[in-house]
């Protein structure tokens, strides 16, 4: 039995599928479905969890070399909001471009976690190093 890390079988066996340079999608409850790639709901509320918190989570046992985020996330949000995602993104080049682009990724990556976040654009696009 897990005991410690992260306890969800589903998201364990996405994350030990990603390799180099693949990719990997956190995304808020808005986010559209997309039959192509496997997708991990772990919503449960509104704001639970959210993006930042699986962040977090797969932080410690993922080498993340680059981000991507739609660039409508910061007009969309305030500072306090975008402080905590540059916070948790620290370290990881960030590559910001419009929602329609970010968007053409999507299919291309092993899987999507999807959050109960309510923060707008808030989607999370990891290339693993």
């Amino acid at each position: 039995m897990l005991i410690t890390g992260i306890l969800n079988p589903a998201v364990n066996s996405l994350l030990s599928r990603v390799r180099h340079t693949n990719t990997l999608v956190i995304a808020d409850r808005g986010f559209p479905f997309w039959p192509q790639i496997e997708t991990i709901d772990i919503s449960l509320v509104d704001d639970v969890p959210r993006v930042l918190d699986v962040l977090a989570a797969i932080r410690r046992n993922f080498t993340a070399g680059k981000v991507f985020m739609a660039e409508e996330f910061r007009a969309s949000n305030d500072a306090a909001t975008q402080a905590r995602f540059a916070r948790a993104l620290e370290g990881i080049p960030l590559v910001v471009e419009p929602h329609i682009e970010f968007k053409k990724r999507v299919p291309r990556a092993i899987g999507l976690i999807r959050t109960g976040d309510t923060t707008q654009y808030a989607n999370l696009i990891l290339e693993s190093a």
